[in-house]
């Protein structure tokens, strides 16, 4: 199987993934309303501008982001998110199924792309990237949030003391996201970084938002199998080496924050 081939196996079970967790996803989705609500002071003060909502989800932002812009396109690659989206938000906002990989719009025909917490599961990057400055116009803008390393260190650490195998997603780091957005077709014009640190009751309360995110697929792990229990409960006992005073289990996310322009080149 070619690369190209292996990458589209991967993204399509990221999508089925995600697909399964669309009834769920805003009732856990704690981080993705936090960092969403982060962007809205970049956003434009003018409403003539068409934008695209990549890697629209539940449409709850791209719902936001109707009642500000003449044209708002939701892109995702989940028909049941898609479907979730279509019937539950605004009547006007335009659907489309689709991979950030292969946008499926004009060249130059988008004023803002604003995407939140995606692009942390575009592999290969750069590709996406790339579409997203060929759908933009010369001047139109980025407003993305992503997460980058050094998120759930805490969980990554406690499986690291109990084998090898991949339990968390390789994030990129800041440097490199800067490579990706930094170069003679785009500038990042501003961005932030910090550490949000969310609670949990315990280790399963944990792994079952992440389940609830649809963010548990990891292409890299060896055993496909159910961690066994032993294990388990090995690394439940290192994760209360991080746990607070108050018996609170915390996981932290290191949001990345970016406000990129496209070249007039």
């Amino acid at each position: 199987m070619t690369q190209q081939k292996k990458q589209t196996v991967v993204r399509k079970k990221i999508a089925k993934t995600f697909g399964s967790a669309s009834r769920s996803y805003d009732v856990s989705a704690r981080l993705q309303r936090f960092s969403g609500k982060h962007l809205m002071p970049w956003l434009p003060n003018r409403n003539d501008l068409t934008v695209l909502d990549l890697g629209s989800g539940t449409g709850f932002f791209t719902d936001l982001l109707a009642g500000s812009y003449k044209k708002v396109i939701g892109l995702d690659f989940s028909k049941e998110m898609l479907h979730f989206a279509a019937q539950a938000r605004d009547k006007d906002i335009s659907w489309i199924e689709a991979d950030a990989h292969k946008i499926p719009l004009q060249d130059n025909s988008i004023d803002l792309i604003y995407s939140n917490l995606v692009i942390q599961w575009c592999e290969p990057l750069d590709v996406a990237v790339d579409e997203m400055l060929r759908v933009l116009k010369p001047g139109g803008l980025i407003i993305f949030t992503t997460l980058v390393d050094g998120t759930l260190h805490e969980l990554k650490s406690s499986w690291k003391q109990v084998d090898d195998d991949q339990h968390v997603i390789d994030f990129k780091t800041e440097a490199e996201l800067a490579e990706f957005f930094n170069h003679d077709r785009a500038s990042v014009i501003e961005h932030k970084c910090q550490d949000i640190v969310l609670e949990y009751q315990n280790v399963i309360h944990l792994a079952r938002e992440l389940k609830g995110l649809g963010a548990n697929h990891l292409p890299k792990k060896r055993n496909r199998g159910l961690s066994g229990k032993d294990k388990w409960f090995a690394m439940t006992e290192h994760y209360q080496d991080f746990l607070e005073p108050n018996g609170i289990y915390p996981a932290t996310y290191r949001l990345y924050s970016g406000l990129v322009v496209k070249r007039n080149n």
